[in-house]
């Protein structure tokens, strides 16, 4: 299996290589392709040294698999390419994601509608698949019919220069440009992506959007505020949820413990609910704080944390790779 992976040296890209080798994922030739800046220089993966190419060379290598990893531009330009020689786009960008000619793939929960014809798949926002791993089996189950969704989004999500503006803000640095318009660190600003016309930010957008198409229900009310905060090791969201039905707390915990990809941590007495701090590096997404809502009927709080580079991201896009090789679409 020939695989590819554009964007390689960006922190979704870096988890991707290390997931292929954590996860044993067939590899007869692995091409790392980045930015122009850098073109030549050396990665190292699995005690092998990879040189980094221009994805005009990785086109021409015609793998089996590419993992796009980078800016949405570069994904419109280059994805249709890759497919009509028949590669799988495997996007992490939100190019394609609300295009209704391309699936929108959370493998635990639509992997079904997946085909060989399917040669440029969507990988969600890494919000969206923590929050669609937890509402769909309760969608099944019960019937949503509102959610309001908080996210605390871990400054990880924005890319390394995020994590940088962080970490100098940290040692008392200020005087450089920002990718936040404000500081991050010891602060949280309700600013994820840009806002548009509606008050809302894009971020939000897609937390809405993309939910409805992966659930395939255009019904669900769902509104959302996008936050982010100065923390690493993964997105965390305070969700409420109102049902069609009258929802029963023993059985959403039976339907979260039998569901794979799914943690239940939730102890309070004990001090236990989901955390960043311990879902970092992990592929699941783990839940908590499962509770009544007493002032609206049929309604529920919890609370839900993923790593955003792993299930949120890298791992998400793998598990669809693997699929289509389980599938032999590839």
């Amino acid at each position: 299996m020939k695989i590819g992976i554009v964007g390689v040296t960006g922190m979704v890209g870096r988890v991707m290589v290390d997931l292929l080798k954590y996860r044993n994922f067939p590899i007869e030739k692995l091409y790392l392709s980045a930015s122009e800046k850098s073109i030549g220089k050396e990665f190292i993966h699995n005690n092998k040294k990879y040189k980094i190419i221009r994805i005009r060379e990785l086109f021409s290598k015609k793998p089996n698999i590419v993992l796009f990893s980078s800016g949405s531009d570069v994904s419109k330009k280059w994805a249709p390419k890759f497919a009509k020689i028949g590669t799988t786009v495997i996007d992490n960008s939100s190019a394609w994601r609300m295009d209704p000619k391309k699936k929108l793939i959370v493998p635990e929960i639509n992997a079904s509608s997946l085909s060989k014809d399917d040669k440029i798949i969507a990988n969600p926002n890494c919000s969206t698949i923590q929050l669609v791993m937890i509402l769909y089996p309760l969608h099944l189950e019960y019937g949503i019919d509102r959610v309001i969704v908080s996210t605390y989004q871990s400054v990880t999500g924005t890319g390394k220069k995020a994590l940088n503006q962080m970490n100098k803000e940290k040692d008392g640095f200020f005087s450089y440009k920002k990718i936040y318009p404000y500081p991050i660190y010891q602060n949280v600003l309700p600013h994820c992506d840009v806002f548009v016309k509606n008050g809302y930010t894009m971020e939000e957008i897609k937390l809405i959007k993309e939910t409805k198409k992966i659930i395939n229900d255009k019904n669900i009310a769902i509104t959302a505020t996008a936050v982010r905060v100065p923390v690493i090791g993964g997105h965390s969201e305070s969700v409420n949820i109102t049902f069609k039905k009258k929802p029963n707390i023993d059985h959403i915990y039976k339907i979260f413990l039998k569901k794979k990809g799914i943690i239940v941590q939730d102890n309070p007495k004990k001090n236990i609910y989901p955390m960043p701090l311990f879902s970092h590096g992990k592929d699941e997404v783990f839940v908590g704080r499962i509770r009544k809502d007493y002032s609206c009927l049929n309604s529920l709080n919890l609370w839900i944390v993923a790593d955003n580079l792993r299930k949120g991201s890298a791992t998400n896009a793998i598990q669809i790779a693997e699929l289509l090789i389980k599938k032999k679409y590839i």
